[in-house]
């Protein structure tokens, strides 16, 4: 298999049929300042060292030796390397409220962005952990299963918004349970649950589902966004502009409190910790030192197939061949039998 890593550089190429027409027209402009001199035939006659072939051949090294270079430069990939990679981690799920309330401005820009930021620079620090997404808001479900593929787990996390559930509500519950089954079941340590959102269960007994979390030795860490004092839940039109805040049947503005107790009483029970979402995000941080305090487990053990790099061999190649340019007389050799006829 045969690929280029910079296709890019390829577009060089365009520069040998430019030298191609360069070096004819500077041939035919010194042929023709030559013949200011005299009859053409007769200079060439007089010329006896001069080699117009030669000096075409010393031409078409130097094309050659570009061509080479250009293509070492978009790095050629020829075959493959077989190599087995061995990994050690805990399998995390990171479940991500995306009810409505989660667009409550009191984090900015508001909370569910900025728990998407969070939660993209945490993926960035994990070696060898297996990273999963789950979204909840009156239901829940997997975003993204475990992967060691933490690329694909940050596309995933950025198409995340609260149209993605269409269940209202805020469903803690439902979510601890989504995770729980989509654990390896048979295992009875190595599983994390991030659990980030404002904490206002209103579907749920979120208690009940953590204590049999706990049973299945899933450890949860809770991150609590928002405001403990409450606000209101901003309203948006088609154009993406705020056009109000959220009411009630009564046309009460409704407003969002972060429930930092049920978010404690939720991670105790795990074994777990509770931390409030800071504008510095240093609660990831120090989840992340957590985890890598766990013990860790062999994951996978997988056969990655890799291009390997051949731009040596033209790098190589352009310089042989600029090196056979460089020593390749212009002239040819003249005939000792010349050299008399122009001493007599």
């Amino acid at each position: 298999m045969f690929r280029f890593a910079n296709e890019t550089f390829l577009y060089a190429l365009i520069i040998i049929p430019i030298l191609i027409v360069f070096f004819i027209l500077v041939g035919r402009s010194k042929r023709k300042a030559l013949g200011r001199f005299g009859n053409l035939n007769l200079i060439d006659k007089l010329m006896v060292a001069h080699s117009p072939g030669r000096l075409r051949f010393k031409k078409s090294l130097i094309l050659i030796a570009l061509i080479f270079f250009i293509i070492a430069l978009a790095q050629p990939q020829i075959g493959t390397r077989l190599e087995e990679v061995k990994r050690k981690g805990v399998d995390i799920f990171i479940a991500i409220d995306v009810s409505f309330s989660m667009k409550a401005e009191d984090v900015k820009p508001n909370r569910l962005e900025k728990a998407k930021q969070a939660v993209a620079k945490l993926i960035n620090r994990f070696e060898g952990d297996r990273v999963g997404l789950i979204v909840f808001a009156g239901h829940a479900f997997v975003q993204c299963p475990l992967t060691l593929d933490y690329s694909a787990a940050k596309m995933f996390l950025d198409v995340i918004d609260t149209d993605l559930v269409p269940f209202p509500g805020t469903a803690i519950g439902n979510a601890i349970e989504m995770a729980s089954k989509s654990y390896v079941q048979s295992e009875r340590k190595h599983k994390v649950l991030i659990l980030i959102t404002d904490g206002e269960d209103t579907v749920t007994d979120p208690m009940k589902t953590a204590e049999m979390a706990e049973k299945e030795g899933i450890v949860i860490y809770t991150v609590g966004i928002g405001s403990p004092q409450g606000v209101p839940i901003p309203m948006y039109d088609e154009a993406g502009r705020q056009s109000s805040f959220k009411k009630d049947k009564e046309g009460n503005v409704v407003t969002s409190k972060l429930d930092q107790l049920t978010l404690e009483k939720i991670a105790l029970q795990t074994n777990g910790k509770y931390y409030a979402a800071t504008p510095s995000e240093m609660e990831l941080d120090k989840i992340y030192d957590e985890i890598n305090k766990m013990e860790k487990k062999e994951l996978s053990s997988r056969i990655y197939s890799q291009f390997e790099d051949r731009y040596q061999y033209f790098l190589g190649a352009g310089l042989l061949v600029l090196l056979l340019e460089t020593f390749y007389p212009e002239r040819k050799r003249v005939k000792a039998e010349w050299k008399g006829r122009f001493a007599s």
